[in-house]
């Protein structure tokens, strides 16, 4: 069968190669875990979503082959349908719509009680990331433990599954953490940056009664800025507006997501936080970029602050569970909103050129290739 594979190590090295269709039977990351007997479950790849994290890694920023092998199959959005299934498998049967995590458990006491996407060891293991291969293929099999069911009416966001379960994680976590505070009840939020995690995160703050500013680079009207809307947040462009202005316009906000993929931008965002107030990093920049702040006036505005700094990963099968259940929600909230976020489908695996020249396009919030119907 055909798959999307990169040389990890060698930038631009993104090709389409065969490798063998995967059987019930298979391990396919003997290296890391494997499928009990009678827990796995094949699945046909309908959609894979496709981002920065691709691009990154065909440029040789990070990414790692599974052992004994030079290539990686990439990808780690996916949204498939189930062909078959092991004896033991009771939530997911043939014809149902599911995805699957990216995260699988190394040796550590959060892998072994199924937090493997808080794994306290340095090496990690993610499916299309690093160490282990990826969804961009035709089918994969993986253990029910990480197959996740899309429910039928929410099919047409199904490939956007694993970034809406990134963002309910790190809403999540903020929260969590903020229960230290006793009460906490954030009534504004800035979110930065626009493009999916950013929309994502406004729709589910907005879900959650907060006051939303969300902002990014280009002055709007335009696709970005009329979603945020929709979702009945407030578009700003830093070409118009600074988020030190906006802080001063509208006040410090109780709760800031950064999702920018900016390592100034995700720095910054900690001169304008309000007192016990949380700040969530998203973003992973790959490279090498050097930021100057003020490190004496942050530290004393945080430590006399109270305020909270939260980094967020990709989750575990239960934040999938409930990004899907923000997309229900949002849904009907807002309805179409949310679909307006797939802008650019690549038809086939044989297009993958296409596919990373449409992550270059300013105009692309999620490329998503569609390999199969």
């Amino acid at each position: 069968m055909k798959a999307v594979a990169v040389l990890p190590g060698k930038p631009n090295s993104v090709h389409l190669r065969d490798i063998p269709a995967p059987k019930l039977t298979d391990q396919p990351h003997p290296h890391v875990c494997s499928i009990p007997e009678g827990r796995a479950v094949l699945v046909k790849v309908l959609q894979i979503g496709v981002d920065a994290t691709d691009r990154e890694i065909n440029e040789a920023l990070y990414g790692n082959a599974p052992p004994g092998g030079d290539h990686l199959v990439i990808g780690h959005e996916s949204f498939g349908q189930v062909i078959e299934i092991g004896d033991k498998v009771t939530n997911v049967k043939p014809g149902d719509y599911v995805s699957c995590t990216v995260r699988r458990p190394g040796g550590s006491l959060f892998d072994k009680i199924g937090r493997n996407d808080i794994t306290s060891e340095e090496v990690y293991y993610e499916r299309g990331i690093n160490l282990c291969h990826g969804y961009l293929t035709e089918f994969f099999v993986d253990d029910v433990e990480y197959v996740v069911k899309v429910p039928q009416n929410l099919k047409h966001l199904g490939v956007l599954s694993e970034p809406a379960s990134v963002c309910a994680k790190a809403i999540e976590q903020a929260f969590l953490a903020q229960q230290r505070l006793q009460v906490w009840h954030p009534k504004s939020a800035f979110v930065l940056g626009a493009g999916q995690i950013g929309l994502l995160a406004t729709m589910m703050l907005k879900l959650r009664g907060i006051e939303v500013h969300t902002v990014a680079t280009r002055p709007g009207p335009h696709r970005k800025s009329e979603i945020v809307e929709a979702y009945g947040a407030k578009y700003v462009s830093t070409k118009q507006t600074s988020i030190a202005d906006l802080a001063r316009d509208v006040g410090k906000p109780d709760l800031i997501f950064e999702a920018t993929g900016n390592a100034e931008v995700s720095f910054r965002a900690m001169e304008v936080l309000a007192h016990n107030g949380a700040l969530i990093w998203t973003s992973i920049t790959g490279g090498k970029q050097d930021v100057t702040i003020d490190g004496a006036k942050i530290n004393l505005e945080w430590v006399l602050g109270n305020k909270l700094l939260v980094s967020s990963v990709n989750g575990n099968r239960r934040h999938f569970e409930q990004g899907l259940q923000a997309l229900s929600h949002g849904e009907l909230t807002y309805p179409g909103v949310t679909s307006r976020i797939l802008t650019h489908p690549v038809a086939g695996l044989d297009r993958y050129k296409e596919m990373m020249r449409e992550l270059e396009e300013k105009e692309a919030l999620k490329v998503f290739v569609n390999v199969a119907e």
